[in-house]
This record gives structure tokens, C-alpha cells and sequence, in this order.
């Protein structure tokens, strides 16, 4: 089979990949797979940068009391579809890499990264992601059942955080801004000031 060493040889429109496919790859564009279908992702810029770092800072700070760890990217977290087996590479049809992620099951952890939902996933804006990030990752999270899910927007300074109800959908979205504390719903002792993550942003 001919090496895939350039995003062109695959089809983004009409093709269909699997985590198989996906570690066989040899290009450096960084990509995800939702559904088996490929989303390039956008480089991150500098603010990005910056408040990833702080939340980083934050959360590995704060999880050190905890049995949960907290991961940041280029970190894989493995999503099956629940009709299949979660153990085959190639029934493995989506493949995200999300900014910040803090799983307390580790059993799900594994050397390639993570297979099954985190309990918190973050993303945070950059120019040409707010798409994927504010509607299909939002409803990727939601049916795969992560627990809570946090979008920061640089440009705006603000957070849109949303978490699993017992119906198993999304709360409407709490939105923050940059002089509030952040609450988190699953970890109630958990409280990210914003203030403290924008500053250098």
C-alpha cells in the first residue's frame, strides 16, 4: 500500500477513515477524524498559546489532590462508535485532540492516549476552528457522553461552559467573562479564575 505522506492523497469530501488508517499517516498537517471524516485543524496563535498554558498550569495544579489526570495536546482521544468493538483500531472512526482534557477513568488510558470520553474536555479558539468547535465538536462530546465541556474564546474573553443533565444533553450554555470565576459543575471544587487565565492573553 503506497504511503500517505501528504494530506492531498487523502479525500476530504468523500472518504471515510478509520484510527488505523490514521496512525499510518506521515504528513505533519495535524488532523482529526469525527465520523471517519477529516478535519484539518487550525494552527494555534500565540493568545491560544497563552491561555492554554495558564489553564495547564491551573488544572495540573489543582488534579494533584485528585485520583483524575489532566492531559493537554497533541494528546489522542479515541471515540468509538458503541455498535462496534472499542478495541479494533479500524472501528475507530473519530479521533479528536482536544487543548485540555482530565480523565478520571484511567483504565481508559492507554500509550496511545485515551480510549473513551474524559470527563472535562477544553478547547480553545483560534481563527478558522470556532465552526467545529462551537457546533460539531458541542454535539460530538454531547452523544459520547463527556461529562462537562468548556469553550474559551480569546478574542472575546469569555467561556461558554455546558454539561451533561440527566436527560443526557447539553445544559444550555453558562458564559463567563474575563473579571468571573469559573465554576465547574462536575468538580465542585474546582474554580478556574478568569482573570488569572486572560491576563497574558
Amino acid at each position: 500500500m503506497k504511503d500517505i505522506v501528504s494530506l492531498d492523497q487523502l479525500d476530504l469530501v468523500n472518504g471515510v477513515y478509520s484510527y488505523a488508517d490514521y496512525l499510518t499517516w506521515k504528513f505533519e498537517q495535524a488532523v482529526e477524524l469525527i465520523h471517519g471524516k477529516i478535519m484539518k485543524m487550525a494552527a494555534p496563535n500565540t493568545k491560544h498559546q497563552r491561555i492554554s498554558w495558564q489553564l495547564a498550569l491551573s488544572l495540573g495544579n489543582h488534579f494533584k489532590q485528585h485520583d483524575c489526570q489532566a492531559f493537554a495536546a497533541p494528546f489522542d482521544v479515541r471515540l468509538h462508535d458503541k455498535r462496534k468493538s472499542a478495541k479494533v483500531n479500524k472501528n475507530v472512526l473519530t479521533v479528536v485532540q482536544p487543548d485540555i482534557c482530565i480523565i478520571c477513568d484511567l483504565k481508559k488510558l492507554d500509550e496511545k492516549g485515551c480510549l473513551g470520553a474524559p470527563d472535562l474536555v477544553i478547547e480553545i479558539l483560534s481563527p478558522g476552528n470556532s465552526t467545529k468547535e462551537m457546533k460539531t465538536k458541542k454535539l460530538l462530546y454531547e452523544e459520547n457522553e463527556i461529562r462537562e465541556y468548556w469553550i474559551f474564546d480569546p478574542e472575546r474573553e469569555t467561556v461558554h461552559q455546558f454539561h451533561l443533565t440527566e436527560s443526557g444533553v447539553y445544559s444550555p450554555a453558562s458564559i463567563y467573562v474575563k473579571d468571573e470565576t469559573l465554576d465547574c459543575v462536575i468538580f465542585p471544587d474546582l474554580k478556574i479564575s478568569l482573570e488569572e487565565i486572560f491576563k497574558f492573553s
